[in-house]
């Protein structure tokens, strides 16, 4: 997840044209390492459609530089669970719908998810969706990509955080673009 150094994640508006795009070193090193260790994909509604017109013709794309072909080909393929109060069904391949009427409901599926044979699962992004999890103490690792940049006001990644969640750094990478790779570890074990 991309986080300014005050903590948002877009601006009031939803932009995120602050985000460092130009650094494949970024995308080389971060992005071989969730496809190691990632097989599934935790997504809100709006990043769920927004993912899904944009990923596969990223992947058919004969521009697109091979490790995002890489990736594309894996968000395409890969399983994607979706959390929603408002969708009905979802078309895009290899997609669950999981539909919520509350916190309780997403806590309950993800413990289920957990118990499942695999590789870890990822959250990318929608800060509400995040917020959600951090509260309910179900994220396990956190990867930030921390950008050179402070927005003043915008969508914050930790907005319902209400107590002290303590973490551990595990590994940092810092990038020539000013971008900072940081990987963190809850010390809070969950089920």
């Amino acid at each position: 997840m991309h986080v300014s150094l005050d903590g948002f994640v877009a601006t009031p508006n939803g932009e995120m044209d602050w985000v460092t795009m130009n650094d494949d070193e970024v995308g080389k090193y971060l992005i071989a390492d969730l496809l190691t260790n990632a097989d599934t994909m935790l997504l809100g509604r709006v990043l769920y459609q927004g993912f899904e017109s944009y990923w596969p013709a990223t992947a058919k794309n004969p521009s697109t530089p091979k490790n995002l072909v890489d990736f594309a080909n894996w968000v395409d393929n890969s399983p994607k669970i979706v959390f929603s109060t408002t969708l009905k069904k979802v078309e895009w391949k290899n997609s669950e719908l999981i539909q919520i009427k509350s916190d309780e409901d997403i806590s309950e599926e993800v413990k289920k998810l957990k118990q499942k044979p695999g590789k870890d699962m990822v959250i990318f992004g929608g800060a509400r969706m995040a917020a959600t999890l951090v509260v309910l103490g179900l994220i396990d690792e956190y990867r930030l990509k921390l950008e050179q940049v402070i927005l003043g006001s915008g969508k914050p990644l930790f907005k319902e955080i209400n107590e002290r969640v303590k973490l551990k750094l595990v590994k940092s990478k810092d990038f020539d673009s000013g971008v900072v790779g940081l990987y963190y570890e809850s010390l809070k074990k969950h089920n």
